[in-house]
């Protein structure tokens, strides 16, 4: 998918990009593949995978939740790595505020200059861990309106990670490829003690070739307070999910 094929595709659902939004994705790759020489953001790099894999893709959850297109919603991303899915959402639908959360500082070094360069504001870089970035006594503790993961872990342990950060009617939405059935499965304990409850999951294809990729966006709804002992300790919602 090349810069063109990505406008196209998503003007097929009526997203619109304009020629700066379109240039921001262009300064976005390449600063991608600048930095990622001396520090591993991503084992994609190619110019028709990035603007598919990690832009289209992220941008797909605003096709699971419309919203995302015209609210001025508060959005937090667990675990952004390279800003994944949150600033591509960001650069396509302004009004957001997003606040990106990553556990290397590198990471979130590079995520400074490139907000930076790119000009945008309601941006909120945070080096933590998830677990901390949320605990009992944080300001961010169920503050947002939508609470993003992609690509992090299993559904069991991200709900761990995220749906304490989302506020009481808000919503978690995590980004999965295939297997989400057995994901889903295996997460109701640990919903259920968190407050969540799953709405629905949105299916699509990625025009990959020759095989289109299957990707799952599950949608959370966090429907009661989180109990003050989530989330656990660093490390713990890994080794022992719920």
């Amino acid at each position: 998918m090349n810069p063109e094929e990505f406008r196209q595709a998503l003007a097929k659902y009526q997203i619109e990009l304009d020629h700066h939004q379109m240039d921001q994705f262009a300064q976005y790759y390449q600063d991608l593949v600048t930095t990622n020489k001396m520090v591993n953001l991503t084992r994609i790099t190619e110019e028709n995978e990035v603007y598919l894999k990690h832009f289209y893709d992220s941008i797909t959850g605003a096709l699971a939740l419309p919203k995302l297109q015209t609210a001025s919603l508060t959005l937090c991303d667990i675990g952004a790595g390279a800003g994944f899915p949150s600033l591509p959402l960001k650069i396509a639908f302004p009004q957001l505020k997003v606040t990106i959360v990553d556990s290397l500082n590198k990471r979130i070094s590079f995520l400074q200059e490139l907000v930076d360069r790119l000009g945008l504001t309601d941006v909120t870089l945070v080096h933590a861990r998830a677990e901390d970035f949320s605990k009992k006594g944080s300001p961010n503790r169920e503050h947002f309106d939508v609470v993003t993961a992609r690509a992090v872990a299993r559904l069991s342990v991200l709900s761990e990670l995220c749906l304490p950060a989302a506020k009481v009617g808000g919503i978690f939405l995590a980004y999965k490829a295939q297997a989400a059935d057995d994901e889903i499965a295996a997460s109701k304990a640990a919903l259920q003690k968190l407050g969540g409850t799953i709405r629905s999951t949105y299916q699509l294809e990625l025009p990959t070739v020759p095989v289109p990729e299957e990707r799952n966006l599950i949608i959370i709804d966090k429907e009661q307070s989180t109990p003050n002992k989530y989330p656990r300790r660093a490390g713990l919602p890994a080794k022992k999910p719920l």
